[in-house]
């Protein structure tokens, strides 16, 4: 169907259309079912999922940050907040949910040396925001898997680590966080090549994906790529310690320092 085709089907014009499609402007749940009548979508729960996800106007906290962060910043804590589950692989670092403070400011700090102290204050301020999916009174299922390297990678000095790794057991004794750990010596491990975050949907069909990638994260939301990432997630998962093997793992850790 045409964009002329289904701006008449809403009694609207092909600029309206284009605003819709691009998600410039909002869009009502009467013209959501409007359009998924006329192109023939019979899945009920997929109907009211975006139904809702349409007429949403919660304002989050991420717009405080609009023209002040980059886009990415803002569209991926709202991509966390409206996740029913999240599933992450980190490599090389702590995941950007577990991160203290000073952690976050000495990764920003570093992989991006042309930002002033300002900048790399507000997206380490922006990332501890973030963390909200996990500390509300509903929090979001978060499972993570990371690995050996991350959790002894000294971005700052010995006591931040420390500190580091201590939050991270506390979010663990509190039951807010799912950690599993991957040993450096565990064999049969090739690697997930870049970090990995899946954000499940309210239904499968609006499921989605950050990687990392050299120009900065990509959205992945092609049913047949996201099938391959919960497959490397599995995979990822199963050469994982199970996750009380993991909190011991990382007391070692902490007590190595």
């Amino acid at each position: 169907m045409t964009a002329k085709e289904a701006a008449e089907l809403l009694e609207a014009d092909a600029v309206q259309m284009s605003q819709i499609e691009s998600g410039t402007v909002g869009v009502s749940a009467k013209r959501v079912r409007r359009l998924a009548a006329n192109y023939v979508c019979t899945d009920e729960p997929l109907i009211e999922a975006l139904v809702a996800m349409a007429t949403d106007r919660t304002r989050g906290w991420w717009e405080d940050y609009r023209d002040v962060l980059p886009q990415a910043f803002l569209d991926g804590a709202e991509a966390e907040h409206h996740a029913a589950y999240l599933r992450e692989v980190v490599i090389h670092y702590v995941p950007g949910l577990l991160q203290t403070a000073d952690y976050a400011r000495s990764v920003f700090g570093y992989t991006n040396p042309g930002l002033s102290e300002e900048e790399v204050a507000l997206r380490a301020e922006h990332r501890m925001q973030r963390r909200a999916v996990i500390e509300r009174d509903n929090p979001t299922p978060y499972e993570t898997v990371v690995h050996e390297f991350g959790l002894r990678v000294h971005v700052s000095d010995r006591q931040a680590s420390l500190t580091q790794l201590r939050f991270i057991l506390d979010k663990i004794e509190a039951r807010q966080v799912t950690v599993r750990v991957i040993p450096v010596e565990r064999e049969h491990f090739a690697g997930a090549g870049a970090s990995m975050l899946y954000l499940g949907g309210p239904v499968p069909q609006l499921d989605s994906a950050l990687r990392d990638a050299p120009t900065g994260a990509r959205y992945i939301d092609e049913q047949p790529r996201l099938e391959q990432l919960r497959t490397l997630f599995r995979r990822v998962q199963s050469a994982s310690l199970d996750p009380t093997a993991s909190r011991d793992f990382i007391h070692r850790v902490a007590k190595e320092l």
